[in-house]
């Protein structure tokens, strides 16, 4: 059976955890959400992925406590891939204030569609679909595309490979994405760690413990610095974005660039913040810690329920006994 607990989204009304004002914007009795974002005049978007038949919604707004097709009814309606959702997995908005929808296009995780992968840009001043990147030439069958951010200045995109362990950088400018540190250490789960939560190990559908590569990604744009973490695995890396953007390095030269910064628990979603700082979901300790890079602590922050989902995601295995 899928993990027994009710969604709900709380945001902070400051920029520190410890004393910001929680406010409840919206609660999913039943249905799995795995991507917030939050426009900077506070509009808040979120994804559902199709990881059941009882799937609705793919992206929405919420207003007045409850989501509404975004950015219209056509786009969440069944119909050709490359125009219609499939299965998105996160929602982003960039510096620039566009929100991005980032969709594997593999539903129940069970293989990608055809002409299904991409990645969505949408103005948020007029709420029209202002570019589609396909990237089917990056997502292999067994691909999942997981999560994205936007260095708004070098205007590329990076996105986590979670299912096939590789990081997709995007060239925004030309429509480009290229499949990077593919299968690298970094990248790969860790295989002899097994996901407990709640006192149940996790398993997969065949009752195997899931192999859940990079997923949680995070981008300090002014130090430029791409972060990112297996969701079964403890170490988190982090790399120049400089590299990974330089086309003519050669995949050897690029993996000796990589850094594993420190070892934290299974980690899912991640979220950076302005001084460059990474807060880290803790998926085995229902909590979030705060790295600081320059003194390279880690912090773990209160937190008091699972049911809380603060700008970041939920595991997405099977809950056996």
């Amino acid at each position: 059976m899928g993990v027994p607990f009710m969604f709900k989204i709380l945001l902070l009304a400051a920029t520190a955890f410890s004393a910001g004002e929680l406010k409840e914007v919206a609660t999913f009795p039943n249905q799995q959400v795995t991507g917030v974002a939050v426009s900077k005049n506070g509009r808040v978007f979120v994804n559902f992925p199709r990881w059941s038949d009882e799937h609705g919604i793919s992206v929405a707004e919420i207003v007045d406590g409850q989501p509404r097709p975004f950015p219209n009814e056509e786009w969440n309606a069944q119909g050709p891939a490359p125009t219609h959702f499939v299965c998105v997995q996160s929602v982003y908005v960039d510096a620039n204030d566009f929100l991005w929808i980032l969709d594997p296009a593999s539903p129940k995780m069970q293989g990608v569609v055809k002409n299904g992968p991409k990645l969505v840009k949408v103005d948020l001043t007029t709420n029209q679909t202002v570019q589609v990147v396909p990237l089917s030439r990056v997502a292999p069958e067994k691909s999942y595309l997981n999560d994205v951010r936007v260095d708004t200045n070098a205007n590329v995109a990076f996105i986590t490979d979670s299912g096939t362990a590789a990081i997709v950088v995007v060239d925004l400018h030309k429509g480009n994405a290229r499949r990077l540190l593919d299968k690298h250490t970094s990248t790969r789960a860790e295989p002899e760690l097994k996901l407990n939560v709640d006192g149940h190990e996790l398993r997969d559908e065949s009752g195997k413990p899931p192999q859940i590569n990079s997923d949680g990604i995070a981008l300090d744009a002014q130090r430029g610095y791409l972060y990112y973490h297996a969701l079964t695995g403890r170490a988190l890396y982090r790399i120049k974005t400089q590299y990974l953007e330089n086309p003519g390095l050669p995949p050897a030269e690029l993996g000796s660039k990589v850094e594993k910064i420190i070892e934290t628990g299974p980690a899912d979603g991640m979220l950076e913040a302005s001084d460059g700082s990474i807060y880290i979901t803790q998926i085995e300790e229902n909590a979030i810690v705060h790295l600081d890079p320059a003194s390279g602590q880690l912090r773990r922050l209160s937190w008091t329920t699972r049911s809380i989902l603060p700008l970041a995601e939920i595991g997405r295995a099977s809950c056996r006994e």
